[in-house]
């Protein structure tokens, strides 16, 4: 009886199993709009560090994406906001040089509009979106699928 229980735990263990699988990191992005403008933040850290991104970053173990975007939003530009849509997801293993990311990324209203760069972001601020900077990650695809959603 003890060997069959020590080859199941050995051999048929779902815990081991499943740290035998690599998977990717969850994230959001906020797509926050004020008319035809869109916040954006200008990012601290690598990877991209100086470049402008949507705000966004990684869920918490046992948080909602729901939750996790608007959290995100408010760590990078200061704003509450709240839940208008969900855009999309973007799952290609490139679109991050750390590694393996989903993004889920969801269109937010702001409440306010006194932005400014906080956490990981040096600044926060609304562009038009007919003239972006250059954008890091996959965030230009992200925003031209809005603009498409939204038939601008």
């Amino acid at each position: 009886m003890r060997h069959l229980l020590r080859n199941k735990l050995l051999n048929g263990n779902p815990i081991r199993d499943a740290m035998k699988y690599k998977s990717p990191k969850l994230t959001v992005d906020g797509i926050v709009v004020k008319g035809k403008e869109i916040l954006l933040i200008k990012r601290k850290n690598d990877p991209y560090s100086g470049m402008w991104a949507l705000p966004g970053g990684f869920v918490n173990y046992g948080e909602k994406v729901e939750d996790a975007v608007v959290r995100e939003v408010k760590e990078e530009t200061g704003i509450e906001t709240t839940l208008v849509d969900l855009l999309g997801v973007y799952s290609d293993p490139e679109r991050d040089p750390r590694g393996h990311t989903v993004s889920i990324v969801f269109i937010l209203k702001p409440l306010s509009e006194d932005v400014k760069g906080g956490s990981d972001a040096s600044e926060a601020k609304f562009f038009p979106l007919d003239s972006l900077p250059p954008l890091a990650f996959d965030h230009e695809k992200i925003i031209k699928d809005y603009k498409r959603k939204v038939g601008l």
